[in-house]
């Protein structure tokens, strides 16, 4: 028998970006292994209640397509005889947005959907937890996508969150070549599979997502003179790192995985010369 994802989840993207996400926590264990689906340039999906996890693949494909969120929401639970079991939440290319809710989903169970974002849930507190997961939307504009979500996250939590409790939580945003070495879309991929307080685990795997994977622009790295030439030099020293500068350098950062925020020696990200001073 399956079982039933009760849980809240925002389907959203930041179009000026080109980013596409889904968040979700839910009283059930791995919970970003089924709810949060996206693509670059195509757009998100999240299944749950009685999740299909077929609409995930399925809806990015038809969103590929060129079919818009309402009609994915009704080519998905159209052909789908548990549909009325189901809760699914979608946003495409065009930050069009539709939500979901069949007829038997468990009480609170609803959604709402606006510009860019579509948020639901079910065995809820009430209705609270998807106005505060819109309302948290709306008024984050022009912050990070990725931010956004986790502010929507512990927003939905402080307003009741799934009424039997916490247990899992999951951050996913998609963007063209943003994630590691630009070789994949995966720009954040992250889980809590079973904790007490998946929510705030979530935000401090995405601090620790962001110091080693963060970028910072090319007009803010530092350029390293022949006095932090020779402070960089002694403290990899004292850390074991012995060679020229530049080797040094790369070596530490592939021990430490910053190796996305150093390019050779000549010029330094202030994120890794204030964590290289930190030890």
């Amino acid at each position: 028998m399956a079982r039933t994802v009760a849980t809240y989840s925002i389907a959203a993207c930041a179009l000026e970006a080109g980013q596409w996400g889904v968040a979700t926590q839910s009283k059930f264990l791995a919970v970003g292994s089924i709810v949060p689906w996206a693509a670059a340039g195509v757009g998100a999906v999240a299944t749950q209640a009685l999740a299909n996890p077929g609409y995930g693949p399925n809806g990015l494909a038809l969103l590929a397509e060129g079919l818009s969120a309402q009609e994915v929401v009704a080519r998905l639970t159209d052909a789908d005889e548990g549909r009325a079991d189901r809760q699914l939440g979608v946003v495409d290319a065009r930050g069009g947005s539709a939500t979901y809710t069949g007829s038997e989903c468990m009480d609170w169970a609803g959604g709402l959907s606006g510009p860019g974002f579509a948020a639901q849930g079910n065995i809820l507190v009430g209705e609270e937890t998807v106005a505060a997961l819109a309302a948290t939307f709306t008024a984050s504009e022009g912050q990070p996508l990725a931010e956004r979500l986790l502010e929507c996250l512990a927003a939905a939590q402080a307003a009741g969150g799934d009424r039997r409790g916490q247990q899992s939580a999951a951050l996913l945003v998609v963007e063209k070549n943003a994630g590691y070495g630009g070789l994949t879309d995966s720009l954040v991929d992250l889980r809590v599979d079973d904790h007490e307080r998946p929510v705030s685990e979530l935000a401090r795997l995405y601090r620790i997502h962001s110091l080693l994977f963060g970028k910072t622009a090319q007009k803010d790295w530092i350029d390293v003179d022949e006095e932090l030439r020779t402070e960089l030099a002694e403290r990899l020293h004292r850390l074991g790192y012995q060679g020229d500068l530049e080797q040094a350098l790369e070596d530490w950062a592939g021990t430490e995985n910053f190796e996305e925020r150093v390019d050779g020696a000549g010029r330094i990200d202030p994120v890794v010369l204030e964590e290289l001073r930190r030890r």
